[in-house]
């Protein structure tokens, strides 16, 4: 059983089959965390009032190309990758500027089956979760993450990096959560994000993204210092 806020969700038969979906590059949502967004071009206010109305989801998932996030265009119809994350908006709120400030809570990823043709400024999409059906299980899998090893790494990136961590907070945190909050704020690109999503499973997710990271460390002492700040 997954929460997202204050509803649970048992069954991939508990997500709607059509969603508003949000194509985003270089953003990753996973089962269990939390992805704040400030909300201002009007298509995207729109697809905000959609969910609203409806059940609070929107899917976040990753185009193949930069045209999404041209803010002066009309909405490009760029490829889209075949799998996202759903998210429920947790935490809504209106900035009085025009803005949106909300949170989403991850629940579970999807296929995307097909877009849904609109007439609203916003893209739909017919998606299924069917395969997914471990991602609302909480903790699926995580004993067999080598925390250890993802740990060592992560403290190699953040000395290479000259950054700290809230290790309290680090330590206290569960496997999947460790996992899956350092996957969500590494600081890597398209491809490597669209990898951390599909992984098979926690603990092959993990392994990827102590791959990821060995390979920047040891190819670019310059990587971003994005993660934790």
């Amino acid at each position: 059983m997954a929460q997202a806020g204050n509803v649970f969700y048992d069954s991939p038969r508990d997500i709607p089959a059509v969603i508003p979906i949000f194509p985003l590059e270089e953003a990753l949502l996973l089962p269990r965390t939390q992805m704040p967004l400030n909300i201002f071009e009007e298509r995207y206010l729109a697809m905000i009032d959609h969910a609203m109305r409806n059940d609070r989801i929107i899917g976040i998932i990753q185009p193949h190309s930069e045209q999404e996030q041209d803010q002066d265009e009309e909405p490009a119809f760029s490829t889209l990758y075949p799998v996202g994350c759903l998210g429920r908006v947790s935490a809504y709120g209106e900035t009085g500027d025009g803005r949106i400030l909300i949170t989403l809570t991850g629940i579970s990823r999807f296929r995307l089956i097909q877009e849904i043709e609109t007439s609203d400024p916003y893209r739909m999409a017919e998606i299924d979760c069917e395969d997914f059906t471990e991602d609302l299980i909480e903790g699926f899998g995580e004993e067999a993450v080598e925390r250890k090893e993802l740990l060592d790494v992560f403290r190699s990136f953040l000395e290479a990096n000259d950054l700290e961590a809230d290790w309290d907070s680090v330590d206290k945190s569960s496997n999947e959560i460790l996992v899956n909050s350092l996957s969500m704020m590494s600081p890597y690109g398209i491809a490597e994000k669209q990898a951390l999503l599909e992984a098979d499973s926690l603990a092959l997710r993990a392994q990827t993204l102590i791959a990821i990271t060995e390979m920047h460390l040891a190819t670019d002492s310059d990587a971003p210092s994005t993660i934790l700040q």
